[in-house]
């Protein structure tokens, strides 16, 4: 990248509703553009900066964007204009850049703003020759500028924009969201209310619908899916029957575009007067409003703000003058370019076709997420089945399944025990929890759950089923027995590495015990992110978000200090995922992991930098480690090196982070992953099952494509063989030997590498 955007310039600009991680966006296209060479301007007001001009269009540099990365919202301000939509305002904008040696500009906004960029660039040509024939810009300037790059970021807290996962800023969204319904669960027990909270999504109603899948909510009002028939009755009497079942609370979520099938409005005051005038249940509402792009961004909206960002100076330093513009689009964990005019087109056609009423077209055009999701909503929410759903099959036997957890607990994890649970119930299967993982079938702690045995647990994290680290190595015996007792047909197994190792020695064992023939399936939950067959396990998200919220606290105590530097220890072990990735989501100046070996010259050289950062004036430094970076060089030999070469140009404070990544209340992303990941076990495992089905009533198969982990890879979930997995672990180091965030340690050294303040 370095050196080829020599001699160009580079705009930035935020348009339309803000959404927290922008910042960390701006950051990130900053600092990747003045490494590659280019000068970066930031572009204030959005489009209507652009259009005014003068002091609006700002050269920027490293320190413009130090201790932005915790902020929400943007620094450069947003704001929605009328006037770009006219040629003669576009005219103007197009002056104001070939003014300041302008050629190249990021779009950080919605599908308008991205619109607008679009049409902007399609016009460029004929711009410049209107100022030329103005008098407004010499011809020679025609030549120099003739062209101009387009990338576009999408920025939006709805999620509304088509052909990516995730928007920047619907993450940290969701956070506000399910704190705040986490906050009234309390308050609405304690008085047995119904609570009705709307939310964001004039249009679009992700935020609603995901905040409903993590926190269990009774009822969801979204507008690609209206309520089907007498909804009013329907509502009353699932509420009712959930109060009668015991429930002291229920929560209704409504998107503040929610409409019936005839597109009149739904509103929470309307949804409140049925439930008072036919159940007459205390009831209130709340507006959770602008709280919603409020607050500090979360940890993965700063991650893929950096990314992102990283891609679009990227994506212009192989410009190309016949491309056409492109948007940074994510899928499943790529970072994917995609043409810009091709998902405005796909996401302005969902109104048309909202307006139409066609409500199944609308789920599809909102991508391969939103109806799946929907699907497991309806299925998981819903009133407990009268008769069992069973599979629509030849064969429909009542199978029984397990659930258990083995290694350290994960915040998502009952998340992940619920959703198998009632999707398994769902089906018209058994489950049985296993206590206390493999020890649990060792002394056979075995017992049966109930569809409303799990209610409340999503929101809650640990295990309620509980966990030890206890391998089946040397109890083979005992464990056969117990699956043989509970006539057990597939296993889903919940944790770290310790549960891939689990699962690959039962599978091992097949010779010799035909009770471990039967489908099982790893889900990898671990707040180390170690678990080969997975970019991501359940659990690192909500340490990840622990991690940045104390670097965020280090960082306040630090403007009250005179030059310190500090420097923390995150848990992982030997794996440096959480180091890391704690280190771009909190700005820090290095993290040392045990994946890139180090001796202490790189702490030498480090302290240097700290003492240069100080004498111009940064009062703080940030240094993370992992728990297992170096066995030598632990991080109590980096804070006594840190202060015996650093005094007296700066002091040192070291913080060991502990079990406090463990976290309390799990992340939206680890509920809706653990959620997700469970339904899709659920689905593989009855499938297998079925297809073991000996005429015997035995569940057999030494197939080994019937022990697998399921995990994300890229850009899709796959199940993969635990045996085919044993040539991608390390296992002296409980490590995959193939980690994709390695890559990622290159723009963890860009953004840091400078001498102001990160």
């Amino acid at each position: 990248m370095k050196g080829s955007l020599k001699g160009q310039a580079i705009a930035v600009l935020t348009s339309g509703g803000d959404s927290q991680g922008m910042n960390a966006t701006l950051r990130a296209i900053v600092r990747c553009g003045l490494y590659a060479g280019a000068k970066v301007f930031f572009i204030r007001e959005g489009y209507q900066g652009m259009i005014d001009g003068g002091a609006n269009i700002e050269e920027a540099n490293s320190l413009s964007v130090s201790k932005i990365i915790h902020k929400g919202g943007t620094i450069i301000g947003s704001a929605r204009c009328n006037e770009f939509r006219e040629r003669s305002g576009r005219l103007k904008a197009a002056k104001n850049l070939v003014g300041n040696g302008i050629t190249n500009l990021i779009v950080i906004g919605g599908d308008g703003s991205l619109t607008g960029a679009n049409l902007f660039k399609k016009e460029w040509s004929s711009l410049l020759e209107e100022l030329i024939r103005k008098g407004e810009i010499f011809s020679i300037e025609n030549t120099k500028y003739s062209c101009l790059s387009v990338v576009g970021i999408v920025g939006s807290i709805d999620n509304d924009f088509c052909q990516t996962d995730m928007t920047i800023g619907t993450d940290s969204a969701l956070h506000r969201i399910i704190e705040s319904i986490d906050a009234i669960v309390e308050t609405a027990s304690s008085h047995q209310r119904t609570f009705i909270l709307e939310v964001m999504g004039r249009h679009c109603g992700y935020l609603a619908l995901v905040a409903g899948l993590a926190t269990e909510a009774d009822f969801i009002f979204i507008p690609e899916c209206p309520p089907e028939g007498d909804w009013q009755l329907k509502m009353c009497e699932k509420l009712s029957s959930h109060r009668k079942a015991g429930q002291r609370l229920n929560i209704v979520i409504v998107s503040e575009g929610s409409i019936d099938r005839n597109g009149n409005a739904i509103t929470a005051e309307m949804i409140k007067n049925i439930i008072v005038e036919n159940l007459n249940q205390d009831t209130r509402i709340t507006v959770l409003g602008h709280v919603q792009r409020g607050g500090r961004p979360s940890a993965f909206d700063r991650v893929i703000g950096c990314r992102m960002g990283a891609e679009a100076v990227m994506t212009l330093t192989e410009a190309d003058p016949e491309k056409i513009p492109c948007v940074i689009c994510l899928e499943g964990n790529q970072l994917v370019r995609r043409p810009l005019i091709d998902c405005v087109k796909d996401t302005q056609a969902i109104q048309k076709v909202l307006n139409e009423r066609n409500w199944e077209k609308v789920v599809r055009l909102r991508g391969d997420r939103f109806g799946p999701i929907l699907g497991t909503y309806k299925m998981l929410y819903g009133t407990m089945p009268i008769k069992p759903s069973f599979e629509k099959v030849q064969n429909t036997s009542r199978y029984t399944l397990a659930v258990m957890c083995v290694g350290s607990p994960a915040c998502g994890m009952n998340a992940a025990i619920y959703s198998f649970t009632r999707s398994c119930i769902y089906r018209g299967h058994t489950v049985l929890r296993v206590t206390d993982g493999m020890e649990g079938l060792i002394n056979d702690l075995v017992e049966e759950l109930k569809w409303s045995s799990v209610v409340g647990w999503v929101r809650e994290g640990g295990t309620f089923i509980r966990t030890k680290r206890t391998l089946p190595d040397g109890n083979y015996k005992k464990i056969a027995k117990t699956i043989r007792k509970h006539k057990i047909n597939g296993l889903l197994v919940i944790g770290g590495f310790d549960a891939y190792i689990s699962v690959l020695q039962l599978a091992e064992q097949r010779k010799n015990h035909l009770e471990f023939r039967i489908p099982m399936v790893v889900i990898p939950s671990t707040v180390s992110n170690n678990v080969p067959g997975s970019d991501f396990s359940v659990g690192a998200d909500t340490a990840l978000n622990e991690i940045t919220r104390i670097c965020d606290g280090i960082r306040q105590s630090a403007h009250g200090t005179n030059r310190r530097v500090f420097v923390v220890e995150t848990m992982g072990g030997p794996c440096g995922y959480l180091a890391t990735l704690a280190g771009l989501a909190g700005g820090a100046d290095q993290a040392y992991i045990f994946e890139e070996p180090f001796s202490a010259q790189e702490y030498l050289r480090d302290i240097e930098r700290m003492k240069n950062k100080m004498r111009h004036g940064v009062q703080r430094g940030l240094v993370l480690t992992s728990g297992k970076a170096n066995v030598n060089y632990n991080s109590r030999f980096m804070k006594e090196l840190f202060i015996h070469e650093g005094d007296p140009e700066f002091d040192v404070r070291m913080n060991v982070l502990g079990h406090y990544q463990q976290g309390g209340s799990p992340s939206p992303f680890d509920r809706y992953l653990g959620t997700k990941m469970s339904v899709k076990a659920a689905d593989w495992l009855i499938k297998k099952v079925i297809e073991c089905d000996q005429p015997d009533a035995n569940v057999t198969s030494k197939s080994p494509y019937t022990a697998v982990v399921l995990g994300i890879l890229e850009r899709q979930y796959s199940f993969t063989p635990v045996e085919e997995l044993k040539t991608e672990a390390d296992f002296e180091n409980r490590l995959p030997r193939k980690q994709w965030w390695l890559k990622l340690r290159h723009l963890l050294g860009i953004l840091a590498s400078h001498d102001e303040e990160s």
